[in-house]
């Protein structure tokens, strides 16, 4: 079990940083729309023995949807943009405008976990038995991507779900 004093934060910087796991999180990004705050939340929660349950997951979500719509995506967009252009870039200084957005889209998700830490504090204090949380990763990608979901995105979270067991 992690340590009840690791906050989210760190918690998402350790997994998101084990071999293959950001590739991991951004395939699922990027190919399934999940939202990768929520689901290295989810992870978190796992590390705790708490299972998310659908509704849960529901409501958590839509605490952050408009912030994510607002801000977070809006962010990625500009910087994806940049890498490749609009005139006059990709330039020097087009690079290090890119690497600011990048920065502020960074502290952008660092809010919406926060916030998710703080649901997820009321979740885990609520006292439920332990339960076999492994399913919540898979619950975050059935809640981002209803559709049938493919090898990749199986392996990429087979991936996050081994790196989880070494944290």
């Amino acid at each position: 079990m992690v340590n009840e004093r690791q906050g989210l934060w760190d918690f998402a910087l350790r997994l998101y940083g084990a071999p293959g796991v950001a590739e991991a999180c951004l395939a699922l990004q990027n190919e399934c729309d999940v939202d990768v705050p929520i689901l290295l939340f989810s992870a978190w929660l796992s590390k705790h023995s708490v299972a998310l349950t659908e509704v849960e997951l529901s409501r958590i979500d839509a605490m952050v949807a408009e912030w994510r719509e607002e801000v977070v995506r809006p962010l990625r967009a500009v910087r994806r943009r940049l890498k490749n252009g609009p005139y006059p870039g990709p330039t020097k200084e087009t690079e290090t405008l890119r690497n600011g957005v990048k920065s502020v889209e960074l502290g952008s998700e660092k809010i919406e976990l926060a916030v998710l830490e703080a649901e997820g504090e009321k979740v885990i204090s609520a006292g439920r038995p332990a339960v076999d949380a492994t399913k919540n990763l898979a619950l975050v990608l059935r809640h981002f991507h209803s559709a049938h979901t493919g090898a990749q995105a199986a392996a990429a979270l087979a991936t996050i779900e081994k790196a989880l067991t070494t944290l």
